[in-house]
C-alpha cells in the first residue's frame, strides 16, 4: 500500500497546503494570540469590536469554536491519512476549508449589521464542510472504526448552532447551553485523543531509552468505565450544572481520571518535556472535573468561571499546543524534542492556565487574569515565531518521522 508520506512526496503546490496540519496550526496560533489581545483590550475598555455578541460571548465563542476547530481540524487532517492509508487533504481543498474557516472569523468579528441567520449559517459552513472532507476519507477507507470522530465532530456543530440560536434569542451566549455543551465535547475529545497519544508516546520513548521501570497500562476496561463515568458527569454538567447530583459525579469522574492518568506513569518523562507536557495538559482534565464539583460544594470560594477555564485553558489550551508542537516537529522531519523554545511555549501556556484559574477564586487582583493573558499570547506568539518557518516550509526529509 502507498502512505500518505509517499502520496504528499508527488504534491508539487505551496507548502501551506500540502497538510492540514499547515494552514490550521498556523491560524489557530495567530487568531488565539490576536483574540486574546482583542479581549483584554475590550475588557480594559480601549476597543469595541463591530460584533453583534457581546464582549464575553465573543470571546467565548471565538476560543470554543473558533480557535478549537482549527487545532482539531489540524490533527484530524493529519491523522486520517495515516488511519486510511489514502492521501491527505490537500491543496484546492484544503484552501477551501481554511478559507471557509477564516470567513468564519471574519463574520463573526464584523457581525454588527448582519443578521443571525447569515452569521450562524457562515460560521457554521466551516463544521459542515470539515465533517464532509473527513466522512468521505474515512467512509471511503471503509475505516468504520473511527467514524465515532464524525459524532464529535456533529455534536461540536450542534454546540455551535445552539451558541448562535441562544445569542440570537437571549442577548448573551456564554453561559448557556451551547458553551457548555461545545465544552464537553472538546474535554471527551481530550480524554479520547489524549487516552490514546499520551500512553502509546510515553510506552514507546520509554522502550527506546531501554531504562527498566513501570511502562504506561495499556487501555482496558478501566479507561473504559473512566470514560463512560466522564461522559455522564459532562452530560449532567451540560444540563444541570448547579445540582448536587452533578457535582459528586464530576468528583467522582476527576478522582477516577487522576487514576487513570498515574497509570500512565509520567513521573518518568521528566527528561523530555514534548511528553511531559501531554501529562501535564491531561492533568487538567480531571482537575477541571474537581473544580466543578467544587462550584456547587463550595461556591464560595471557586466560581463558574475558574473551573471552566480549568477545562478551557489548562486542558485544551495545553494539551493543543502540546500537540500542535509536537505533530508539526514530527510531519516536517525534525527531531521530536522540545528546544528551550519549545519550553518557553509550554511554561507560558501552564502559566496562563493557572493564572486564570486563579483569577475566579475568592478576592483576588483582577492583574491576575491581566497577568495570565500576558502568558497566553506570549505562548502563542512563541509558537507562531519558533513553528510557523517549519509550516510554511517544505519537510525535510532527510530527518525522518520518529514515531
Amino acid at each position: 500500500m502507498t502512505t500518505s508520506a509517499t502520496q504528499t512526496k508527488t504534491y508539487s503546490g505551496p507548502a501551506l497546503l500540502s497538510y492540514g496540519f499547515r494552514p490550521f496550526f498556523l491560524f489557530a496560533g495567530l487568531w488565539s494570540a490576536a483574540a486574546m489581545v482583542m479581549w483584554i483590550a475590550m475588557l480594559s475598555g480601549y476597543l469595541r469590536l463591530p460584533t453583534a455578541f457581546d464582549m464575553i460571548s465573543w470571546h467565548v465563542h471565538e476560543f470554543l469554536y473558533g480557535y478549537l476547530p482549527a487545532v482539531i481540524a489540524g490533527f484530524l487532517l493529519t491523522a486520517v491519512p495515516n488511519w486510511t492509508g489514502r492521501p491527505p487533504i490537500r491543496g484546492m481543498v484544503l484552501f477551501v476549508l481554511a478559507l471557509a474557516w477564516v470567513a468564519g472569523r471574519a463574520v463573526i468579528l464584523f457581525s454588527d449589521q448582519l443578521g443571525p441567520v447569515v452569521i450562524a449559517f457562515v460560521d457554521l459552513s466551516f463544521l459542515a464542510l470539515f465533517a464532509l472532507a473527513i466522512g468521505r476519507e474515512i467512509v471511503s477507507a471503509r475505516d468504520w472504526r473511527n467514524l465515532k470522530v464524525l459524532i464529535l465532530i456533529a455534536l461540536f456543530f450542534c454546540g455551535n448552532a445552539l451558541f448562535h440560536v441562544e445569542a440570537a434569542r437571549n442577548g448573551v451566549a456564554y453561559n448557556g447551553y451551547g458553551a457548555r455543551l461545545g465544552i464537553a465535547v472538546a474535554i471527551f475529545l481530550v480524554m479520547v485523543i489524549g487516552g490514546r497519544i499520551v500512553p502509546n508516546f510515553t510506552r514507546g520513548w520509554l522502550m527506546r531509552r531501554g531504562s527498566d521501570g513501570r511502562l504506561p497500562v495499556q487501555f482496558n476496561r478501566f479507561d473504559m468505565a473512566s470514560m463512560i463515568l466522564a461522559a455522564v458527569a459532562l452530560l449532567f454538567w451540560v444540563t444541570a450544572p448547579e445540582a448536587y447530583t452533578t457535582a459528586i459525579l464530576c468528583l467522582g469522574a476527576g478522582i477516577v481520571h487522576l487514576a487513570r492518568l498515574a497509570r500512565w506513569a509520567g513521573e518518568r518523562t521528566t527528561a523530555e518535556p514534548l511528553l511531559l507536557v501531554l501529562h501535564i495538559g491531561y492533568a487538567f482534565v480531571p482537575f477541571g472535573f474537581l473544580a466543578a464539583s467544587a462550584t456547587v460544594l463550595f461556591p464560595a470560594t471557586v466560581s463558574v468561571s475558574a473551573a471552566t477555564h480549568a477545562w478551557t485553558a489548562g486542558a485544551i489550551g495545553v494539551m493543543t499546543l502540546a500537540v500542535m508542537t509536537r505533530t508539526t516537529l514530527g510531519h516536517v522531519g525534525r527531531p521530536l524534542h522540545a528546544t528551550r523554545g519549545t519550553v518557553f511555549i509550554y511554561i507560558c501556556v501552564i502559566a496562563a492556565a493557572i493564572l486564570r484559574f486563579a483569577s475566579g477564586l475568592g478576592s483576588v487582583p483582577q492583574s491576575i487574569l491581566y497577568l495570565g493573558a500576558i502568558a497566553w499570547v506570549a505562548a502563542f506568539v512563541s509558537f507562531v515565531l519558533l513553528f510557523g518557518p517549519f509550516l510554511l516550509r517544505p519537510r525535510q526529509e532527510e530527518k525522518p518521522v520518529n514515531k
